[in-house]
């Protein structure tokens, strides 16, 4: 390299952002994943003994995925080269493994490949990947933000292993922020006392776990205001509204809609009005959350209450009619009443019963006094309904087979002891003894 070369490359880092300038050099330089990458951690001692296995790095934004293969390629003995699945392609790939076949068989080194994003390989990309790992050609380390369960294809990760880094931790994203403020190497150079305590909360706030975006945002507050105290203020005044991670059609719209409706389920409204926040602050579709608090009042309440269907359905006719923000309220006040409501999920159980005595049976026949008479000769042909009691013809109850004889004395719902089914459970018991004994049920 000459001076000019030099020249170049220097200043090509000082005008790196500041999160690409302060990336960990060494292991110990990582901050957070300390069950993964903490003195005697499975993976940093696989790293240390330069003993690695294929596995995928899984985690949100700015958890250190990157990083870790960074370091993994700094520290291992073995070739290391990174594909982005943006752009890359099986013709890539293929070309990548002739050339770590031909290391292994004349160098006696292995390879090792980092694929960034790897959820975005489709199938046969994925499928690319299979002969390479199976014969030990190389190892392939994966970085994904999306559910690898769902994102990565059965046989390859049933070659894999999977790491799942954590959001980072308060006390680590401190670390970090003043590490990069002080820094006179690689960070900013710039005294502690530039940014005040609330202003430093504020930034670990912001970035919501996320190492990348803390150090980013703490460039931008300094290159806006330089040395002056910076507090919350100043850096309120850079971020506006706090945005919340949350990718709509990955892990977190699931997660979050989960955690939602599981408080519901559990009667915590606090803990749904949370999730409820989480989701709008978010931008989250809000006919998508009415649609499921619909669902939940039939699932999860049912007939314990049956004025959660009539609310949830308001809600979300609500929501169609005046949007948003204002949507928000009545999405608040179903949520509220759908959380403390009585619970019962009976409804649930006893059409999936159904279904599945439906599906089991060999025959189905209506009973022939069931049957359609609305043709005028069905009676006297066919013999439909012949036989039939009108119910009140006999004040309103009689006893009477309505499922067809093979199914006789099939019981399919079953009231619970919440709400209002405490009151269906005590009537049916009651007309069941009318119908028995002939009797007057109680009204």
């Amino acid at each position: 390299m000459d001076l000019f070369t030099s020249q170049r490359e220097t200043q090509k880092h000082s005008d790196a952002p500041l999160a690409y300038r302060m990336r960990p050099q060494s292991l110990d330089d990582i901050v957070g994943q300390q069950h993964l990458l903490g003195p005697g951690a499975p993976l940093r001692r696989m790293i240390s003994g330069d003993r690695l296995h294929s596995f995928i790095l899984y985690g949100p934004p700015g958890t250190g995925k990157t990083t870790t293969a960074q370091v993994i390629a700094r520290s291992t003995q073995s070739r290391f080269i990174t594909l982005s699945a943006v752009n890359s392609s099986s013709t890539e790939i293929k070309k990548v493994a002739k050339e770590a076949e031909s290391h292994l068989a004349y160098y006696q080194r292995r390879t090792i490949l980092f694929i960034d994003e790897i959820h975005r390989f489709n199938k046969a990309q994925q499928d690319v990947l299979l002969p390479i790992l199976e014969d030990g050609t190389l190892l392939l380390i994966g970085a994904t933000t999306e559910n690898p369960l769902y994102e990565i294809n059965s046989a390859l990760l049933s070659r894999l292993r999977v790491y799942v880094l954590q959001p980072i931790g308060e006390s680590d994203l401190r670390q970090l922020v003043l590490r990069a403020l002080t820094d006179r190497e690689r960070g900013l150079g710039l005294p502690a006392e530039c940014l005040v305590e609330d202003g430093l909360a504020t930034i670990i706030q912001a970035a919501k776990g996320d190492g990348r975006a803390a150090l980013t945002l703490l460039e931008m507050v300094m290159s806006a205001y330089g040395t002056v105290a910076i507090g919350a203020k100043e850096v309120m005044a850079i971020t506006g509204k706090m945005a919340t991670y949350y990718d709509k059609k990955g892990d977190r719209h699931y997660d979050t809609i989960s955690a939602f409706i599981k408080s519901i389920r559990g009667s915590d409204p606090d803990a749904a009005l949370f999730y409820l926040a989480v989701m709008i602050d978010a931008g989250e579709d809000p006919i998508f959350i009415a649609r499921r608090l619909v669902v939940h009042a039939a699932e999860d309440i049912g007939l314990a209450d049956p004025n959660a269907m009539l609310i949830a359905q308001a809600a979300a006719a609500a929501v169609q009619l005046i949007g948003m923000p204002e949507g928000r309220i009545p999405l608040a006040e179903a949520t509220i009443y759908l959380a403390t409501a009585p619970k019962s999920n009976t409804a649930k159980v006893a059409i999936d019963q159904a279904l599945q005595a439906v599906r089991e049976a060999k025959k189905i026949e209506v009973p022939r006094h069931l049957r359609d008479t609305s043709h005028s000769q069905a009676r006297q042909r066919l013999g439909h309904g012949v036989g039939y009691k009108y119910p009140h013809d006999f004040g309103g109850y009689t006893a009477q087979r309505y499922l067809p004889e093979e199914f006789a004395g099939a019981q399919f719902y079953t009231p619970s002891d919440n709400g209002r089914e405490k009151q269906i459970q005590r009537w049916m018991a009651e007309l069941k003894a009318y119908l028995g004994n002939e009797g007057s049920p109680k009204t």
